[in-house]
């Protein structure tokens, strides 16, 4: 800017050394040009880079900070829906506590049912069992008392199957005595005087009344089985129980003779 000012004063100064003489001593004065207008031209394209600097700038500003405004609204949002979250999160933890609280509650409740159930059950099992015994045993009973009735009975029918007027005469008559066998469906028959060399010796056989055709069941002195069932068959075909007698006296005679 030095040199500008500089060569306009030389320039100046040689117009002056050149003007005609008479002009004025305001015409003589040097002319001195500053470069104002190129200054203010420069200083005017500097304020609008600095203007647009500085615009820039605000712009700038603004929208960093309409932009940290939008992160804190963002931040603050994010932090409300996580608060909101958490709530949630505890309002159901909460729920969920309690709804356990609640299931371990009946869970216990029903346990207690379910053994008081289960002792109910066990002591009418108990019962009932008892109960199955007590029966059993009084069937038992029962079958015990109703056999011996039948057995009693059907003793008394045997008996009676021989209580006829002859009988004592045959028993008599043929040395004979009529015994218990042990069973209730049998008697046993016994012979005395069939040895003559020995009155006293006993022959003896049981008979079966255990069903409706008579059966020898044993016999001593052992006899022929075959003698034995012919004698049978005549009692059977005939139902006369002196067939029987007299059959079987004859046989143990005829056997004692064989043997002596």
């Amino acid at each position: 800017m030095a040199a500008i000012s500089e060569a306009s004063f030389s320039a100046s100064v040689n117009r002056q050394s050149m003007a005609p003489v008479g002009l004025s001593i305001a015409d003589t004065l040097p002319s001195v040009n500053f470069g104002f207008d190129d200054l203010r031209d420069r200083m005017a394209k500097f304020t609008a880079k600095f203007d647009a600097f500085i615009e820039q700038g605000r712009k700038r500003v603004l929208e960093e900070r309409n932009q940290f405004r939008i992160n804190i609204a963002e931040v603050q949002e994010d932090h409300r829906m996580k608060k909101k979250g958490i709530e949630i999160i505890q309002v159901r933890t909460s729920t969920h506590q309690q709804t356990l609280e609640k299931e371990e509650a009946e869970t216990r409740e029903m346990e207690s049912a379910i053994a008081s159930l289960s002792a109910q059950r066990d002591a009418q099992l108990a019962a009932r069992d008892n109960l199955k015994r007590q029966i059993a045993q009084s069937q038992a009973e029962i079958e015990t008392r109703l056999a011996a009735q039948r057995a009693h009975a059907e003793q008394q029918e045997a008996q009676q199957r021989f209580n006829v007027p002859e009988l004592d005469f045959w028993i008599t008559n043929l040395c004979l005595r009529i015994e218990g066998a042990g069973k209730t469906d049998r008697l046993k028959f016994v012979f005395t005087h069939i040895d003559e060399k020995n009155w006293e010796r006993e022959a003896w056989f049981e008979l079966s009344t255990s069903s409706r055709e008579y059966d020898v069941k044993h016999c001593r002195p052992k006899l022929e089985r075959e003698s034995v069932e012919k004698v049978l068959e005549k009692v059977n075909e005939s139902r006369e129980l002196v067939v029987l007698l007299k059959g079987m006296r004859e046989l143990f005679v005829e056997a004692l003779k064989t043997s002596a």
